[in-house]
């Protein structure tokens, strides 16, 4: 009887270990799952966000799907800030052009006329494909930009010209990195691709013409913060550069 006991005793001290087994695996198990899941929902997260904010101006319509790839916020708004950007640096090269004494100021003039010409197209055909409306003139901002140019007379609208508008293809620089870095979009991609080589050059051109004074573009907005130069209640005028922070014209 005493042996019955203790091998009925010996039995369920082996089925407890199976059972304390069991849950312990069961519970390791829960724990990685949740341990798996808490990173991918925190990351998924955090992209949303920067999708969202990092990109400009949120119309509101969230992510459309396209036979292109996902059409984010930031890529509608990049895609009609190379349309506005082309609506006054366009005017601003033929002025360029017209009005510089330095040729290096015309040359300057001559690539932003040829590299937002295609732009130009080339947004238009992207907006197209993707069902997209697009500005036919240019910002209050950038008015208040092509007003500046028109007012400056001899030197100080050519140190104007290439203050202004390599300040503001500096900004514009980082915000086309970015969209090509998060876009999902194959046609919003290629636009990224295209811009980066134009605008790269312009900000070439502009720096070689001598009147770009680097200290003055430290102080410029960073990227999506909504302001540029001479944005504000009044307009800002470019203070004259030291020799010493100049660029240096192509020779």
């Amino acid at each position: 009887m005493l042996s019955i006991r203790r091998s009925a005793v010996g039995s369920l001290s082996v089925a407890s270990k199976h059972v304390l087994g069991t849950t312990a695996v069961i519970g390791a198990l829960a724990f990685t799952l949740i341990a798996l899941l808490i990173p991918v929902q925190s990351f998924g997260g955090k992209s949303a966000a920067a999708n969202t904010s990092a990109g400009g101006d949120d119309d509101g319509l969230g992510t459309l799907s396209t036979a292109f790839g996902p059409l984010t916020a930031q890529d509608r708004d990049f895609v009609r800030k190379v349309r506005l950007a082309g609506l006054w640096e366009l005017p601003a090269g033929r002025d360029a052009v017209q009005r510089g004494k330095r040729p290096t100021v015309r040359t300057a003039g001559e690539h932003l006329i040829e590299g937002h010409t295609e732009l130009d197209r080339r947004s238009i055909e992207v907006a197209q494909a993707l069902g997209m409306e697009l500005p036919n003139q240019p910002s209050a901002q950038q008015q208040e930009w092509l007003a500046q140019l028109a007012a400056a007379q001899g030197p100080q609208y050519e140190q104007l010209f290439a203050q202004l508008l390599r300040r503001a293809h500096g900004k514009v620089f980082a915000v086309v990195a970015q969209v090509r870095a998060q876009t999902r979009n194959s046609m919003v991609r290629q636009l990224a691709n295209d811009a980066n080589t134009t605008v790269l050059d312009h900000i070439t051109v502009l720096e070689a013409t001598g009147l770009v004074d680097f200290d003055g573009l430290a102080d410029a907005p960073p990227a999506g913060s909504g302001k540029a130069p001479g944005s504000g209640s009044g307009v800002a005028p470019v203070p004259l550069p030291a020799s010493s922070t100049l660029s240096r014209p192509t020779k």
